[in-house]
């Protein structure tokens, strides 16, 4: 069986633009620092993308077909009761915002941001910190929260912001924001689930901003 054909988007690169070959995208990336790229499905999705930001596709697989409805049938249908929490990032780094909605109603709970010179796992692991500790004041241990990002859940769970950003005096009030947050998860238990929003089978997060 022939492998269905790719078109790759690069935003930055020796030369930017939509290219129709591995080979092609690979000379436009290969030892060029802070590259940006992602491989799309048709051209059309690739055209349309290099008019976005990157940022938009970060962290998506953009490269595999849309699920038919017995594969999305296997994921079965996330907890309406819960909070689903998602970020905001314009650029990378840029400007960040966070928020946490009601996953049934999409009631916003609590908005963040804008914060300088963030990135979109930062604010994933800020939104899910802050949902938790609103949980935790609101006294509901058991009740989940949503989040996209495997990165962002996994920083969680170890206690720990693991990004590479550079801070400064611009962005020096969301390191002290993401000291709290590793301080409020070093000092409280974490009881309630924190679950895997599965966006290629239930479509983008409650709690994602639109921006795409």
């Amino acid at each position: 069986m022939s492998k269905k054909k790719k078109f790759y988007v690069v935003w930055k690169g020796k030369k930017t633009g939509v290219f129709n070959k591995w080979e092609t995208c690979k000379k436009q990336i290969s030892g060029f620092e802070g590259a940006q790229y992602k491989a799309f499905l048709s051209e059309e999705e690739a055209k349309v993308a290099f008019t976005k930001s990157y940022n938009d596709y970060k962290g998506k697989d953009t490269s595999k077909k849309k699920l038919s409805a017995s594969e999305r049938a296997q994921y079965g249908t996330p907890i309406l009761e819960s909070l689903s929490v998602d970020a905001a990032c314009s650029g990378n780094p840029g400007i960040l915002e966070y928020r946490g909605v009601d996953t049934k109603t999409k009631k916003q709970i609590f908005i963040q941001g804008p914060f300088k010179e963030g990135t979109n796992n930062i604010g994933e692991f800020l939104a899910l910190v802050h949902g938790l500790a609103l949980l935790k004041k609101q006294k509901l241990p058991n009740y989940p929260l949503y989040s996209d990002s495997k990165i962002a859940i996994s920083w969680v769970k170890k206690k720990q912001c693991r990004t590479n950003v550079v801070f400064s005096e611009v962005n020096q009030d969301l390191l002290d924001l993401i000291k709290r947050a590793e301080k409020w998860l070093k000092e409280n238990q974490v009881t309630n689930p924190i679950l895997k929003w599965e966006t290629k089978a239930w479509g983008e997060i409650p709690a994602d901003f639109g921006r795409k």
